[in-house]
């Protein structure tokens, strides 16, 4: 991989992994119409690992509530912060299973440019009518375990390339009836096990197929997508309660459009 590639798929990795526009799909969108080759598997677990651990970072306080609580329901002493650590397990389940029983069908017949094409603009309007549509009254410590699986349940949709992981659980969360902020705090914590599992079995691959690594560039796509997740994050949220969604909607609608005419004229 040149400099150019590393900087431009870490930026991308970082900035949209949070962003409900699908990471996915601008990481396979440069191969697709740029001919660039595959980044590979130690690059990917890099740039996935920058991306937890700034949404480790940013999150610190909950998730240090959150696995105390957790830690304390083990031991009969129920609270707030243990009641969503459960619901954030068992909401992760269903994406999963998915992964499991339907990985290799995404992998080999879903990464297509026309696949992210339809996605892109199908879970746009999603997310458009949801933030217009949604009460946005209800606060993320609110949430009972129906409506975390019905999160979690939407999350395993994202598995399909363009559909964004954030921005489907986020749709979900607002037609459920909670606010910007409650539904893109719920789906980046609920972004944290995916991720690990993401990575962990990304790099189980790596150690069935192991690579010649190069260091400075895995190291410079882990921090360059770690430092542009932790600005990406900070800014959404102030982003979503001053603006709304719509900005993203937007997005969604051009890259969506600009794909169709790339690949049908």
């Amino acid at each position: 991989m040149g400099t150019a590639e590393i900087i431009f798929l870490s930026l991308i990795q970082g900035i949209t992994e949070f962003l409900p526009i699908s990471s996915s799909a601008h990481l396979i969108l440069p191969s697709a119409i740029l001919g660039w080759e595959d980044q590979g598997l130690a690059f990917d677990i890099a740039v996935h690992t920058g991306t937890l651990f700034a949404v480790i970072l940013y999150f610190r306080e909950d998730i240090k509530k959150l696995l105390y609580g957790w830690i304390g329901s083990m031991g009969g002493n129920q609270s707030e912060y243990g009641k969503m650590a459960w619901f954030l397990i068992i909401a992760t389940i269903p994406t999963g299973l998915a992964g499991l029983m339907a990985g290799g069908i995404i992998e080999t017949s879903l990464r297509s440019a026309s696949v992210i094409a339809g996605t892109t603009l199908i879970f746009g309007a999603l997310l458009w009518f949801a933030d217009i549509r949604g009460k946005k009254t209800l606060a993320m410590e609110s949430m009972n375990l129906k409506q975390a699986l019905i999160i979690g349940l939407m999350q395993a949709v994202s598995l399909i390339p363009g559909t964004s992981r954030s921005g489907i659980t986020i749709t979900a969360g607002l037609m459920l009836g909670f606010d910007r902020k409650s539904a893109a705090r719920f789906s980046f914590l609920l972004s944290i096990p995916i991720i690990v599992l993401i990575t962990l079995y990304q790099a189980a691959k790596l150690i069935r197929q192991p690579e010649i690594y190069d260091i400075p560039a895995l190291a410079a796509g882990a921090g360059l997508s770690f430092f542009s997740a932790l600005l990406c994050i900070h800014f959404f949220l102030k982003i979503i309660e001053k603006m709304g969604l719509f900005p993203f909607v937007i997005y969604r609608f051009a890259l969506g459009i600009g794909l169709c005419i790339f690949l049908f004229l």
